[in-house]
């Protein structure tokens, strides 16, 4: 039995069962947290934690994240951002964080859910990285490359 506050980040996880009172547990399900529902850990800092489920980045304390009981999904790859790949590595795009304009400008460059990216260059200091993607490259900073999640294809 493994809780939500003990995964390793950016694996996704079904929820199994939640361990907490009525009314958390009446909470946590308007918000979406339901049993059998898939969710991934994106950060743990500060005693909270920032977890992704569906296309909603969410909050939650560690109190209600060590209610929460799940098991890792198997059948995928693992998820982490666009600037953590290595060259000629490839991935399927999960979201798109960021607020506004930045959003909006990656989304309109074609970075948008299940697109499949490939990284085909990285600058010698890491800094920017270009990417293939809908037939053509693209060019991105890190910071940019860090707010898209992204699911690794399993045959690299």
């Amino acid at each position: 039995m493994q809780t939500l506050a003990q995964v390793p980040l950016q694996v996704k996880y079904q929820i199994d069962s939640i361990i907490a009172e009525d009314g958390i547990r009446r909470h946590l399900n308007h918000l979406g947290i339901v049993s059998g529902s898939q969710v991934v850990l994106l950060s743990l800092a500060g005693g909270n934690g920032i977890i992704l489920l569906r296309n909603s980045r969410l909050a939650l304390s560690q109190t209600i994240l060590n209610q929460i009981i799940v098991t890792k999904v198997t059948n995928t790859g693992s998820w982490t951002s666009l600037d953590e790949l290595q060259l000629t590595e490839s991935a399927r795009v999960v979201n798109v964080h960021g607020q506004g304009a930045v959003k909006r400008r990656l989304m309109d460059m074609g970075l948008t859910k299940d697109v499949v990216v490939t990284v085909s260059n990285i600058a010698p200091l890491g800094d920017p990285i270009e990417i293939r993607l809908r037939g053509y490259k693209l060019t991105l900073r890190k910071e940019e490359a860090a707010l898209v999640l992204v699911e690794r294809d399993e045959k690299g």
